[in-house]
């Protein structure tokens, strides 16, 4: 009997403290923030500089996981199936909650009902670049060599933001140009340096240092208004009319995360988005930092963008596939 009821009191002990632990306020473990694109990256480079700060204030080890492949859907499948707990957060883009709805024709996934808004961060700006070596000074010149050499130029298509922009440039700007996939910005910016590839629509935080070191020339940016971060470049939409196309970066967890833990990781990042020091280390990269006030404003950004893609698609003439 002694013994019955020895064991019952440490099993009551174990359940209290399970209990304790499930109800301590959040966080209390280790978060995940899954972002869909390789290391070296842009959204990769965001995350690194996020995460940091975020895990100081929330006072718990916050950890970047890069699931890259498949233009952000491997990523995006990943966290709309995790536990609505907060512990899996994904940072991601346009590429996975714009651009693949409307160019994936069976995707597995609902950029709306499968995620729960939590904050917007910023902008990462994208630009027209070529080798140093290449012959074109610009916008007007690049589109000149390019109707002159029909199908002998190729550009890279690592994400949604590059393929759109690339092929909208095509469209209106009447050039041949060919388009080859890769996984990741790195590789692509490493093959137009080298010859591989002669334009590619980058992201300007994953190829600012080769920008400096003067081994890519920017000829354009793909924003309506010039960028603070490249001063003196034009937009696209100087050479080609209404193009205007960006990449904006944000902050989801899975569908049904308590409004109290949104609430929570809203005001941090917040508070993480206001940090001078931070914002100094995205400005490095050329990211532009643009929370959203609420999680509803994030909401009514991510279902208006959807919309503002999916037009841009239909005017470059891309098939869902």
């Amino acid at each position: 009997m002694k013994t019955l009821i020895r064991w019952t009191v440490a099993l009551s002990a174990v359940v209290m403290t399970a209990t304790a632990w499930a109800q301590a306020p959040y966080p209390n473990g280790p978060i995940s923030l899954v972002v869909p694109f390789a290391p070296g990256s842009g959204t990769d480079a965001v995350a690194r500089i996020v995460v940091k700060k975020l895990g100081e204030r929330l006072n718990q080890t916050v950890l970047v996981d890069n699931k890259a492949g498949a233009n952000g859907q491997i990523a995006a499948n990943f966290v709309a199936k995790a536990k609505p707990d907060g512990y899996t957060l994904l940072m991601t883009t346009n590429t996975s909650h714009s651009a693949n709805p409307n160019l994936v024709k069976d995707l597995k996934y609902d950029p709306i009902k499968d995620f729960t808004p939590i904050a917007r961060v910023g902008e990462l700006p994208f630009a027209l670049m070529v080798s140093a070596k290449d012959p074109a000074r610009n916008m007007a010149e690049w589109l000149t060599y390019a109707r002159a050499n029909p199908g002998k130029l190729s550009y890279a298509t690592p994400n949604s933001t590059s393929l759109v922009s690339s092929e909208t440039i095509k469209r209106i700007g009447k050039v041949d140009v060919l388009g080859v996939p890769y996984k990741s910005s790195p590789q692509a910016l490493t093959d137009l340096i080298s010859g591989v590839i002669q334009m590619y629509v980058s992201d300007v935080g994953s190829s600012m240092g080769m920008i400096k070191a003067g081994t890519v020339r920017v000829l354009a940016v793909t924003t309506k208004q010039p960028l603070s971060s490249l001063p003196g470049v034009p937009p696209i939409a100087e050479s080609i009319p209404g193009f205007d196309l960006t990449s904006w970066n944000g902050i989801f967890g899975p569908a049904g995360v308590p409004r109290e833990v949104v609430d929570k990781l809203n005001t941090e990042l917040q508070a993480v988005l206001a940090d001078k020091d931070v914002q100094a280390q995205l400005k490095q990269i050329g990211f532009e930092v643009w929370p959203s006030k609420t999680p509803e404003e994030f909401s009514r950004y991510v279902s208006d963008q959807l919309a503002h893609w999916a037009g841009m698609i239909r005017q470059a003439g891309i098939r869902a596939e």
